[in-house]
């Protein structure tokens, strides 16, 4: 078998992709969270959104909105209340315990993710690779 050290780029970033997805995935689930349900909750930092909005923003679907955000109103992470400016419109909020687990995530990602020498470089070199591919 040949060494990764020898594999072309874009088998390399797959792979560590990949393994890093599992390990990730692994542990939101023992804070009771799905990749999903973290990108809602984040997407609800500055207030509360519609659903539709939040699928948009999302990128998904709003039927696999609506399932995440079922997810996290019975685990007591969001609340969904109607507008008050358009009673048809449900608005979606993250309560205390939603940003208490975005806070754990975000102290989890440190102890998930390898230290790289240059966070601020790799992280960059992610987000050209992510434009490229757009």
């Amino acid at each position: 078998m040949d060494a990764p050290d020898e594999w072309p780029t874009g088998r390399l970033l797959s792979t560590a992709a990949r393994l890093v997805e599992h390990a990730w995935t692994a542990r939101l689930e023992e804070l009771g969270l799905t990749h999903a349900g973290l990108v809602a909750l984040h997407l609800l930092q500055d207030g509360p959104r519609s659903q539709t909005a939040l699928a948009r923003a999302g990128r998904v679907q709003q039927q696999t909105m609506a399932r995440t955000i079922e997810r996290l109103e019975r685990h007591g992470l969001v609340t969904r209340d109607r507008d008050a400016a358009d009673a048809r419109r449900m608005l979606v909020a993250r309560t205390d315990a939603g940003a208490a687990a975005v806070e754990q995530a975000q102290d989890l990602e440190a102890r998930v993710f390898p230290d790289v020498a240059d966070p601020a470089a790799f992280r960059a070199a992610l987000l050209q690779i992510l434009a490229a591919a757009r």
